[in-house]
């Protein structure tokens, strides 16, 4: 763990049980996040981004156990592996030094009480008894996420909208000051104009506050305006990691390319967009070799027999698993995405 990182995941590896066998969600995952960065992890559903987030408050399912590697975690009290806490220890960990945004806000609130109620349990199940603190925080943290904290806290979740709850739940995700934020697909179900408000209102907020972000999306404009760098994943690991600019002008493993072609051009030309053929992985019965080569049109069969490693490729910040990532590079050009993709 380097001495500038907050979070370390290291060559971390989940598997679920299941009639057909282990299903290899995670396989040998590791990265690193710096106080302050921001990381978006991107991929298609089925790709384990969302096993991979909650693995970092441990927090995976019963169904499922990690196999091999370690969450290190720095605090004042040194390094910790968060999978080896125990009950207190880890409840003083969430919510307190890292804290969650599940996908759908919906599905997040307790319907049957009120928005006050709900900031009050979960500072009280933290060890904040004082009602007038709580109180005080709630309406600090609602006044920074645009939300008038007199009528949001009386309303039960179906009074608020879509866009109002999933701010409300990144307020009350924030209520113990953590120093990292996991977001998952934080902007799904939203309109167009309501992401565009969430987009803008994590960036004030991580300025404002200074908290280290890693979030969970399939959306690249996301991952475009809100990350510093970027993880793509496929069938469980990580197959590029790169500087958000390098990843979106210089991508290097064929399946980041396919995922920036699937995205639709401002500009609307004829032919411009492009779907990744064929389907995920089985990851009960994973493809020999690279998983990816039975999608890619740089398959050969030396692909169809080596899982390549990621190494470095344009420089030691832009990694790659990809036998042929030269051939990639010459294909995309030295030109920006819009034009070359």
């Amino acid at each position: 763990m380097s001495s500038s990182a907050l979070l370390s995941v290291k060559d971390l590896a989940i598997e679920f049980s299941s009639r057909r066998g282990p299903v290899q969600a995670v396989r040998g995952v590791s990265f690193d996040v710096a106080e302050g960065e921001s990381i978006a992890v991107i991929g298609e559903s089925g790709s384990g981004k969302t096993t991979l987030a909650v693995a970092l408050i441990k927090l995976i399912p019963r169904s499922a156990r990690v196999t091999r590697g370690e969450v290190q975690w720095r605090n004042d009290r040194g390094t910790q592996n968060v999978l080896d806490m125990e009950d207190e220890e880890l409840r003083r960990f969430r919510w307190r030094e890292a804290a969650m945004v599940f996908q759908s806000a919906l599905n997040s609130f307790n319907p049957v009480i009120d928005i006050w109620s709900q900031f009050l349990d979960t500072a009280r199940a933290h060890g904040m008894n004082d009602p007038k603190a709580v109180r005080a925080r709630a309406d600090e943290l609602l006044d920074l996420v645009h939300l008038e904290p007199e009528r949001v806290l009386r309303a039960y979740p179906h009074e608020l909208s879509g866009g109002m709850k999933q701010r409300v739940l990144i307020a009350l995700s924030l209520l113990l000051g953590p120093r990292l934020l996991i977001l998952d697909e934080p902007t799904t179900a939203l309109d167009i104009l309501t992401q565009r408000a969430i987009i803008d209102l994590l960036r004030e907020l991580r300025a404002k506050l200074g908290f280290a972000m890693v979030f969970i999306s399939h959306d690249l404009s996301l991952a475009a305006e809100l990350a510093d760098r970027v993880l793509t994943m496929y069938a469980g690991r990580i197959v590029e990691e790169a500087k958000v600019g390098d990843l979106f002008y210089q991508p290097r493993h064929p399946y980041t390319v396919g995922l920036l072609r699937a995205v639709p051009r401002v500009s609307g030309e004829v032919g411009a967009l492009a779907s990744i053929p064929g389907t995920t992985p089985d990851l009960v019965n994973l493809p020999t070799g690279c998983a990816y080569h039975p999608r890619c049109p740089f398959a050969t069969e030396r692909c169809r027999k080596e899982d390549p490693a990621l190494v470095s490729v344009d420089s030691p910040q832009h990694t790659a698993a990809c036998i042929h990532w030269q051939a990639v590079a010459e294909s995309v050009g030295s030109r920006r995405p819009a034009e070359a993709l």
